[in-house]
């Protein structure tokens, strides 16, 4: 009898606990959620491209990972400051940016591929960049230019940093073009200005794209219109005639020409890539408003990338997740 109940009192004794020496009971390690890191395609965009600082800003609060980033025109600039450590420097010079400030950075040159050969603008990254290597970023850095005289899609992913942004931002007939390496390389925006499949060719699973053109609505439009001089006061020709009005009162003046043909040119090839290869997902800053040569409007293009990054964090946190 009392064997039997010294049997149902050890049985009762909780999982764990013996009479002989302690042993150390073992809990349950804490659950560490995982998540993917992202790659980034920064796109091109001018005056706009100052939201990537934005963009960048709230996905480290956020403590989301980058694995790597590719970069067209003022996106290379903006990513490639990024990895080598000088974000901070690069914002403090944008919302420094002032209109007349604008061309004191700029050297004028006549008879050249460029009307500015842009060497002041590259003292001022040196100073910061100094010989920095692509190689020598923390990860992979990708920047896209075009080659001028084939048309070919050039990515730079080794070699000088500041070389590789500043071809890939040479907007032709405003920056004189970079030669690298016997290759003569201008803006990438012409070829690819939103590089998403850059990243997928190093085969990341998840591609965040900031794209700077989507804001523009109704430019992609097939309009029927008329050669001819109006021939009657109808309603028809009544708004030809006020938009010629206001067209020649809003004259572009040369660069104003190139500029908006070559925002054309990018949002009319941005819609046709990322139609065929997207992104997982898309930032869309809300910065249509910004005239892609308003390099002194820094402090509401930062503002408008960070809040668009801000309010999608919901829908990039839970991409990283389904990934693991």
């Amino acid at each position: 009898m009392l064997e039997w109940a010294s049997r149902r009192l050890r049985a009762a004794e909780p999982i764990g606990v013996t009479n002989g020496p302690e042993t150390p009971v073992k809990t349950p390690s804490p659950h560490v959620e995982k998540k993917a890191p992202i790659a980034l395609a920064l796109g091109g965009g001018a005056a706009r491209g100052w939201a990537h600082i934005g963009v960048l800003r709230a996905l480290d609060e956020a403590g989301i990972e980058i694995s790597m980033i590719a970069g067209t025109s003022i996106g290379a600039l903006v990513g490639g400051c990024y990895l080598g450590g000088k974000l901070d420097q690069l914002e403090e010079f944008a919302r420094s940016l002032t209109k007349r400030g604008i061309f004191s950075l700029l050297d004028l040159r006549f008879g050249g591929s460029g009307l500015f050969g842009g060497m002041k603008l590259d003292k001022r990254l040196r100073d910061h960049l100094s010989e920095l290597s692509i190689e020598d970023l923390p990860k992979p850095f990708i920047a896209v230019c075009t080659e001028i005289n084939t048309g070919h899609e050039i990515w730079l992913t080794r070699g000088n940093l500041i070389t590789a942004m500043r071809a890939s931002y040479a907007l032709p007939g405003v920056f004189e073009p970079v030669e690298c390496n016997g290759r003569i390389l201008v803006d990438g925006a012409l070829v690819n200005p939103v590089p998403v499949a850059v990243c997928r060719s190093y085969e990341q699973p998840l591609v965040v794209a900031v794209n700077l053109h989507y804001d523009q609505f109704g430019r992609a439009a097939v309009i029927k219109h008329s050669a001819g001089a109006p021939s009657a006061p109808d309603a028809e020709s009544e708004g030809a005639v006020a938009h010629f009005r206001a067209a020649r009162a809003t004259r572009l003046g040369i660069t104003g020409v190139m500029m908006e043909s070559f925002n054309i040119i990018q949002d009319r090839i941005s819609r046709a890539r990322m139609a065929g290869d997207p992104p997982d997902i898309a930032l869309l800053p809300k910065i249509g408003h910004v005239g892609l040569a308003e390099f002194h409007r820094a402090d509401e293009a930062i503002k408008l990338g960070y809040e668009e990054t801000m309010a999608r964090l919901g829908e990039l946190e839970r991409m990283q997740k389904i990934v693991f």
